[in-house]
């Protein structure tokens, strides 16, 4: 697995969309990396853009964009609402996948060194990148901004950590850095005043504010670890934000800033309208959000991850201000591939109609997925429907706990039906490898046998799934809504099945593996499940017809 950084470099131009343009172009012009996100914003004067990829074409790009924004961008006839000390202001890496934060800062370091050096713009490292704690934080560096680094520069302690100890006019400085992800979010008030947004700003923040008590000026911490707060008022909107960074949303996630802010808000006689996110942010986010929401209201937690962002969007206001697209705003879901869903994103009249090509796949081991995937989604139903029921209040809990569990058996077994395909599609390209010489049979053979070893792993991973939800359904059928029982009897026959047609595609699969004793383990591991699949459902059945009783 290749290692994915992400870069978020913010530039001081969020107007002329021209020469944001060419910045980007900058970036959009490396191979290897796929731009993500851009967000200007008029009133902050900023555009925010969020690029992925391998660490050395990131670093590529982030250069060349910072080299551009550089030539278009002048600091000198720059005014803006944010923060802000130069063309490229603040240039973070961020650890995404198979590279570790000291690696990212590694990165970061060298990204710094070739800006200074062949670019002569001051750069100041900050957070993981910045051997000195002392100078690590980017509100500190930034202290004075713009207009004060002129004087600053000059002060020993502030002399660049690379380029030269002279602050450029027209291009400021930069600070570059490797931290973890963050999360830029807008929360939203019915007021005007600067001076009252900045007042529950201080409430929050971490930072909170200086007061006297007895004579002695003390720090009064606010009420929230890990976030970065200020209050301004924007025009584009007429309204006033607080303007919140998450520096650790494991800490401190989303929502709970949010409803933080509407408390003090509150308080304050001010009331919160709704929010915005600025670029984008991780699916747990939303997710985790749209529980919390769910939690309030006594409702159950155990729906689709469709469902659980609509909630977290419209609980907190996202998309007061404009239109909020998870496609374009959830980190995974820009960077997944489409080829990943191209079955589960089908209609089901278009699958079904695909399943009946005269193409062999989707074949058996799709569709058993897919009837693992209805009988994990029938056993979630009736745990919803048993959650919300009248009288049944004091076990919503309950309830809802189960109704999760179905929904992840669900969740992973819509993935194995692409998976699985997948699976045979990858055998059919290793079959079709050349082998005129020995070095190409030796390759074909081996990428034949890799093949048909996940072609091995993916309907088995069927089984333990299918076979997983029929905890679920079990329990639903014992103790779920009485109305539904019958929901959970078919359920109960989609899971069979599906762990009863997955391991046939095990076994067939089996039979062209080179390696006999995995073949031999891995076969008598589905004969367990199998058999013990047939044993639960006749329970479960048992069960159901008792309780139907005629």
């Amino acid at each position: 697995m290749l290692p994915i950084i992400e870069c978020v470099p913010n530039f001081s131009e969020g107007n002329d969309l021209n020469i944001i343009k060419q910045i980007t172009d900058q970036i959009e012009s490396v191979e290897g990396v796929r731009l993500l996100n851009v967000d200007p914003g008029k009133a902050t004067s900023r555009t925010v853009v969020t690029l992925v990829g391998h660490p050395e074409a990131v670093v590529n790009a982030a250069f060349l964009a910072i080299k551009k924004a550089g030539e278009l961008i002048d600091m000198s006839k720059h005014k803006g609402e944010h923060p802000r000390m130069g063309a490229t202001d603040v240039c973070p890496l961020i650890p995404i996948a198979n590279i570790t934060m000291e690696e990212t800062a590694k990165y970061a370091q060298a990204l710094a060194k070739r800006v200074g050096e062949e670019l002569a713009i001051p750069v100041y490292l900050y957070e993981a990148a910045q051997p000195d704690k002392n100078r690590s934080n980017l509100s500190v560096i930034r202290a004075g901004e713009y207009e004060g680094f002129f004087k600053k520069i000059k002060e020993p302690q502030w002399k660049p950590d690379f380029g030269p100890a002279e602050f450029d006019v027209k291009r400021g400085g930069t600070v570059i850095g490797a931290r973890d992800f963050l999360v830029a979010y807008n929360v939203n008030l019915n007021t005007t005043s600067t001076r009252r947004a900045n007042a529950i700003a201080f409430d929050v923040r971490e930072a909170g504010r200086n007061v006297v008590e007895n004579g002695v000026k003390v720090n009064k911490p606010g009420s929230l670890k890990c976030v970065k707060a200020i209050g301004w008022y924007i025009e584009e909107y007429g309204i006033a934000q607080i303007s919140i960074n998450l520096t650790n949303i494991h800490i401190t996630p989303v929502h709970i800033a949010f409803d933080e802010v509407c408390r003090k808000a509150e308080v304050r006689g001010v009331r919160v309208t709704g929010s915005e996110v600025v670029g984008l942010l991780p699916l747990k986010a939303l997710t985790d959000a749209g529980k919390y929401f769910l939690r309030k209201q006594q409702r159950s937690t155990g729906v689709s991850e469709k469902e659980l962002i609509r909630i977290a969007v419209k609980s907190m206001g996202l998309d007061e201000l404009g239109p909020f697209n998870p496609e374009e705003r959830i980190i995974e879901y820009m960077l997944k591939d489409k080829a990943d869903s191209k079955l589960v994103s089908m209609t089901l009249t278009d699958f079904a109609h695909e399943t009946a090509s005269e193409s062999p796949a989707p074949g058996g081991g799709s569709i058993a997925a897919y009837v693992g995937s209805l009988g994990a989604a029938l056993a979630t139903m009736v745990a919803n429907l048993s959650s919300h029921k009248k009288g049944w209040d004091e076990r919503w809990e309950e309830f809802s706990d189960w109704a999760e569990k179905g929904e992840q058996y669900k969740t992973e077994l819509l993935q194995l039906v692409d998976q699985d395909t997948k699976a045979f599609n990858r055998i059919m390209t290793a079959f079709g490898l050349p082998r005129s010489t020995e070095e190409e049979k030796t390759i074909r053979s081996k990428t034949i046998q890799d093949a048909t070893r996940f072609a091995i792993e993916i309907p088995f991973k069927v089984m333990q799934a299918a076979y997983g939800s029929m905890e679920v359904i079990k329990e639903m059928a014992e103790t779920g809504n009485p109305n539904s029982v019958s929901d959970a009897g078919v359920g109960a026959l989609c899971a069979r099945s599906a762990v009863m047609g997955a391991f046939m595609n095990v076994r067939i699969n089996a039979a062209g593996y080179d390696d006999k004793k995995y073949v031999e383990e891995i076969v008598a591991k589905g004969r367990e499940i199998e058999n013990s699949t047939i044993a639960l459902e006749k329970q479960i059945l048992n069960t159901v017809n008792d309780k139907i009783g005629i």
